[in-house]
């Protein structure tokens, strides 16, 4: 769960989950183990994690769900997320797929 907010926050604020990590001041085998495991960093670690993103730490355990302002998302966007978030990989992959299916569509007809 941590690893996945973790993961959402860079994409939206356009860092990879490695400069991130050094930007905290953390390693590449800390993100990791998080990944791995599943497991979330403790106290210093978070509140330097939630600082840097600039959210709360209830939100990046997961406690507090994330209003859409704070994932950088418009409405659709985000209500988007939060159903993809209980998905199998193989469905997440297969609305990617259509996704990107739509948006060259899209550029077709704007053409």
């Amino acid at each position: 769960m941590f690893y996945d907010i973790y993961k959402t926050l860079c994409e939206q604020r356009g860092v990879s989950l490695s400069r991130a990590a050094a930007d905290i001041g953390l390693s590449n085998a800390t993100v990791t183990k998080w990944k791995k495991t599943g497991a979330a960093p403790g106290g210093d670690t978070l509140t330097k994690v939630a600082n840097y993103f600039g959210v709360s730490v209830d939100l990046l355990l997961g406690v507090e769900p994330p209003a859409a302002e704070q994932m950088g998302m418009d409405d659709f966007t985000f209500a988007l997320y939060k159903e993809a978030q209980t998905l199998s990989q193989e469905n997440k992959q297969k609305l990617l797929e259509m996704a990107r299916f739509f948006r060259q569509q899209q550029e077709k007809e704007n053409q």
